[in-house]
């Protein structure tokens, strides 16, 4: 009878799990999935299928094609925006990564006056829209000589980077209990030995996160290149696919749909590679 009325009870248990649990899921999975689920349908519809919703599903496809991804890979400059956005979003994440590293430490490890507010100050500047910080940087950039060249976004980026990196950086390396880098430095190492052997191994999942973020912005960026990018070989895949597949009132959706599915990819699989690190980053460090 005990074995029977837990079976029951198991039951009864299962329409409130349904309605908390799995029914809130499937939707999340449904909104997050069905954009990518609609640009790989447009990809390979041809233009027929594309246009013609009164005789084919809008949701399926009849007669695949590949014509959307060979238009776009032969009759574009896709493959160098491609590479520009590469070298950017990698260039770009390394030279913030490396600064956050440095602000983050020095905030958090050296206890100089003051401290606390220059690492708010700096989150603060994150606040700051890019809208407003293209403006200055502009003048910038012409000064230099760096108008319309990937190193024009290369330098910007950090600007809007670095704030938040370092924010990220701070609250983890605040995680990582101060007796282990007291034991290196009355041990005889220095504050850069400590650094390198001690406080950033426990903070790759940190990095990890901070890169990730960096990365994702920087891929994704879209004011910052198409002000300071003009010709067609320099662009970044957000302002090529905008720009050069958009023809007055006639959109190629197919090569849209294309472009934004390939240029998507590469963040997927980063995500997917570094996930646990990246929810490890969320719950704190070594504790004490």
């Amino acid at each position: 009878m005990a074995a029977s009325s837990e079976g029951m009870a198991y039951v009864d248990r299962l329409p409130r799990r349904f309605v908390t649990l799995y029914a809130p899921l499937a939707i999340l999975l449904f909104v997050l999935l069905f954009p990518f689920y609609w640009m790989t349908t447009t990809t390979f519809k041809p233009d027929a299928e594309l246009y013609d919703y009164a005789h084919f599903n809008p949701f399926g496809i009849v007669h695949p094609t590949l014509d959307h991804i060979k238009k776009l890979f032969f009759d574009t400059s896709y493959p160098t925006w491609l590479v520009n956005t590469i070298f950017v979003a990698i260039a770009s994440t390394t030279i913030s990564l490396f600064s956050s590293v440095c602000a983050a430490y020095a905030i958090e490890r050296l206890r100089f006056a003051g401290s606390r507010y220059i690492g708010l100050a700096i989150f603060l500047a994150y606040l700051v829209p890019p809208s407003i910080l293209f403006i200055p940087l502009a003048k910038i950039i012409f000064d230099l000589g760096l108008f319309d060249s990937d190193w024009a976004l290369v330098l910007t980026y950090p600007t809007f980077l670095v704030p938040f990196c370092t924010w990220l950086l701070m609250g983890y390396f605040r995680t990582i209990p101060y007796e282990l880098e007291e034991c290196a430095l009355i041990d005889g190492a220095s504050r850069l030995q400590v650094l390198w052997k001690i406080t950033l191994p426990l903070a790759v999942p940190g990095l990890i996160s901070a890169g990730i973020f960096a990365f994702t912005l920087s891929w994704n960026e879209f004011i910052y290149a198409l002000t300071f990018i003009s010709s067609s070989e320099n662009k970044t895949v957000p302002v090529g696919a905008i720009t050069e597949l958009v023809e007055g009132d006639i959109y190629h959706w197919g090569s849209l749909m294309a472009a934004a599915l390939l240029g998507s990819l590469p963040v997927v699989v980063l995500y997917s590679f570094f996930v646990e690190y990246y929810v490890s980053s969320l719950t704190g460090a070594v504790k004490e």
